[in-house]
């Protein structure tokens, strides 16, 4: 101890600087929920631009142009795209005023109904449960693929443990994973994009003729009509599913107010280069009634850029899409796991969920939440009996319908929140983020939601098909059945507009509270490139 004193008489700026690094990662654990302040505006940034694509993406829109043909893939991303825009501009005004890492389960409780939000927050994490299920599904049917001297099970708990032990590593190894990794699948996709513009045109070596939009007209640009165009929706919102995570990482933020923001701007960016462009190079290099595009009794999952890459002529190009697929899925994974325990974690500290679930350890990892989220990638052990194809269409139809019920509820939560600021006599100039076109946006995101979740199963019906309609529409009921069971068993009430409060819940930014300590012990504001740095 006396050694301790003396360093820091001699050493004062050094004792001082210590001092501060202590108090700053203090101050980088939120006293409410436990969690660590580690995510930097340009994680959260990447990962609005390119987070938790994976798979879903790549592998899966191959069903969904085998269902409906290239311009039905190109009518369900663009029409769900808006929805999805309309959706981030209202969770952009809520997040930005009330960074809470419970999202919506806390904003819905805030401003609708405890019950409500109980529905809301389940639903959600049943999402990330299922898309969790279809990373596993996909990266093991890959390493079978490539090797089955291991059998599927085995590949399964290999990554499951991986997984498992790099969450426990925190929130700031997470944030740089996706950020490189997101770095890399931006890559990948560009590189596509440019051999699909050069195999359009006849440019390969060796290749006869120009493709062009051959595909467009034989097979041709609709699969049954409008009956499969409607059976792409619900690819495509478990596709879209991830633009909204931005919001369950607001608590982990150093900057909410400068992040947030920022990374709602860069979905629309994401729609129109990362999900409208694959729509339409997929369709234009890859036929509807390609041999594979929807598995059956294989185990190995087909995506349009392998079949489009072997079409060109190279066989070998399977291996590259793989590779590339893999590392999106490592990608994926990680982030449906942190989202799902993320979700979990506010949930039980809100007592909507096992109060145990609410435990975070020294470093702010939520260990139990993580470890629940992860043991839902068991419903991958699926593809063992049905293949890899059926497997990812059972759990993306799971999936789908619950997308559109907690997008639903996001639009309903926003004109709440307006309805109650309007009514106490706030203006709409005092939020920091205001969302585009109110009230008629967040109107129409709630009356599509509600639309599509009717019905992105209709087709089950003409010829009625008793599984597919149970997968389709199962979680309908099981959200009214959460909802109004929590609020018949714990009494909840629906807010009233004018008991809303409107002021807690506020956070400044972190770096803002942030000084150093100059040598002559006066306490400053951080310069603009050491902001500039640890910002980056």
């Amino acid at each position: 101890m006396a050694h301790q004193d003396n360093y820091s008489k001699s050493h004062p700026a050094q004792h001082e600087s210590a001092a501060s690094d202590r108090d700053e990662d203090f101050q980088r654990i939120d006293p409410e929920s436990g969690v660590k302040r580690g995510l930097k505006t340009r994680h959260l940034s990447m990962m609005a631009l390119a987070g938790i694509i994976g798979p879903g993406l790549l592998v899966g829109s191959g069903g969904a142009l085998a269902n409906g043909g290239p311009a039905s893939l190109l009518i369900g991303f663009g029409i769900i795209g808006i929805i999805a825009f309309s959706i981030m501009q209202s969770l952009g005004e809520l997040t930005t005023l009330y960074p809470t890492g419970g999202a919506f389960t806390q904003l819905s409780d805030r401003f609708v109904d405890k019950a409500f939000a109980v529905a809301v927050g389940w639903n959600y994490w049943l999402i990330w449960g299922c898309v969790l299920a279809n990373e596993y599904n996909v990266v093991s049917s890959i390493l079978v693929f490539w090797s089955d001297k291991i059998p599927l099970w085995g590949y399964f708990l290999i990554f499951w443990f991986f997984f498992l032990g790099f969450q426990m590593l925190g929130v700031e190894s997470f944030g740089e994973a996706e950020f490189w990794l997101a770095l890399v699948k931006l890559g990948g996709l560009c590189a596509y994009f440019i051999f699909a513009i050069i195999y359009a045109s006849g440019g390969l070596i060796g290749q006869k003729e120009a493709l062009g939009f051959r595909y467009w007209h034989n097979p041709g640009a609709f699969v049954s009509g409008f009956r499969g165009v409607a059976s792409v929706f619900v690819f495509c919102s478990t596709f879209y599913a991830g633009v909204e995570s931005v919001a369950v990482a607001a608590t982990e933020t150093k900057n909410p107010g400068k992040a947030v923001p920022l990374a709602i701007r860069q979905v629309f960016w994401r729609i129109i280069f990362i999900y409208m462009g694959s729509a339409f190079f997929f369709g234009l290099t890859c036929p509807a009634n390609a041999d594979g595009l929807v598995n059956g009794a294989s185990r190995a999952l087909k995506s349009p850029m392998t079949i489009a890459i072997q079409n060109a002529g190279w066989e070998g190009g399977v291996h590259l899409i793989n590779a590339f697929i893999f590392i999106t899925v490592l990608s994926a994974a990680n982030s449906s796991i942190y989202i799902g325990s993320r979700t979990l974690l506010f949930m039980a500290q809100d007592n909507k969920a096992p109060r145990f679930l609410g435990y975070t350890n020294g470093r702010g990892v939520p260990v139990y939440a993580i470890i629940l989220t992860n043991l839902f990638g068991v419903l991958s052990m699926m593809n063992v009996s049905t293949g890899g194809g059926k497997a990812y269409s059972y759990i993306v139809n799971l999936s789908g319908v619950s997308t559109f019920l907690v997008w639903g509820a996001i639009s309903f939560t926003h004109i709440r929140f307006r309805q109650a600021w309007a009514l106490q006599g706030r203006s709409p100039n005092e939020l920091p983020f205001k969302s585009l076109w109110y009230p008629w946006n967040a109107y129409f995101g709630l009356s599509a939601n509600i639309f599509l979740a009717l019905v992105q199963g209709w087709t089950t019906f003409s010829p009625f098909d008793a599984g597919t309609f149970v997968d389709a529409y199962i979680l309908l009921p099981l959200f009214f059945i959460i909802w109004f069971g929590y609020k018949f068993s714990f009494k909840t009430t629906y807010h009233r507009l004018y008991e809303i409060d409107l002021d807690s819940g506020r956070r400044r930014d972190l770096e803002t509270l942030l000084t150093e300590t100059s040598e002559d012990g006066e306490h400053r504001k951080l310069s603009l490139w050491k902001r500039l740095w640890r910002d980056f």
